[in-house]
């Protein structure tokens, strides 16, 4: 388990990942995967129990995540590799013709750590419920996470996914919400106006947790009260700042989908440590 001042340097350098990444692909989505870095940070090397050397798809005998929102694909190949499923050089594949780092994740090519794709919004916590009962009936103790992002719950199978893990008291599934108020088009209150999250989700019976998605402390306190054994699914709203971590990037919308100029990408660099080692 890293400390708080390991978990620091980490997510200083899969900040620089994603950027780096998404420059060289010229195009992906930098700012909601540097927005929830922090969180995913803390996922895998705190809170999950897994192990890349034993990773199966079936998931027995260990934790289990899920991306519903697929776009967030940058953040997710860098601490996967960062966390040691596949080697950090293959990071400069992305979205490149025959790379196994596509645009969305995708199983096709075996990527280790990879449970499902993850393209169009909305289906990853039908996934993750589905899984957390799974876990349920073969007596796995162990938990399904599933991060979403506040746009993507704007989607109707999220609600249903929502009702049917409160019906089967999946108190193993740990959702979580990538909490910016952005979205592809503008803030989330213009578009379709999703408003408290929270009421929301406590109307469908499920424990909400709110958290600082950017403070370390605050991530691991709420992962901890998520691990409640109550018969109630858990979501964690962690609120967080889109492209945080580079001043040009963050509080915007419009950087949800758009690569750095190679002059961008240095200028984000001055402001991010390299503390692992560049790919």
């Amino acid at each position: 388990m890293a400390t708080i001042e390991e978990l620091t340097k980490i997510s200083s350098q899969v900040r620089r990942d994603i950027v780096r990444m998404v420059t060289a692909a010229k195009s992906g989505h930098p700012g909601g995967s540097l927005g929830i870095t922090d969180v995913m940070t803390a996922l895998y090397f705190s809170e999950m129990n897994q192990a890349p050397e034993t990773w199966t798809r079936s998931a027995k005998g260990q934790d289990a995540f899920i991306l519903s929102a697929g776009h967030l694909a940058p953040v997710y190949y860098s601490v996967l590799a960062r966390a040691g499923y596949f080697p950090v050089s293959e990071l400069g594949s992305l979205r490149k013709f025959g790379s196994r780092l596509q645009g969305h994740p995708c199983v096709t090519d075996g990527l280790p750590g990879i449970f499902k794709p993850s393209g169009s919004l909305g289906q990853g916590l039908s996934v993750a419920a589905g899984i957390a009962l799974g876990k349920k009936m073969d007596g796995d103790g162990n938990r399904v996470y599933c991060l979403c992002g506040d746009g993507e719950s704007e989607e109707g199978q999220i609600w249903e996914a929502g009702m049917w893990a409160q019906h089967w008291q999946l108190d193993n599934l740990i959702a979580f919400t990538d909490w910016n108020g952005q979205q592809i088009d503008g803030p989330t209150k213009t578009i379709t106006g999703i408003e408290d999250l929270s009421e929301k989700w406590s109307a469908f019976g499920w424990d909400v947790i709110v958290a600082d998605g950017h403070d370390f402390q605050s991530i691991l306190d709420a992962f901890k009260l998520a691990h409640n054994a109550d018969g109630k699914p858990k979501m964690i709203l962690f609120k967080t700042e889109m492209g945080h971590g580079v001043d040009f990037m963050a509080g915007t919308h419009e950087w949800h989908g758009k690569a750095p100029s190679a002059e961008q990408c240095t200028n984000a660099m001055t402001q991010l440590e390299e503390t692992l080692g560049d790919f």
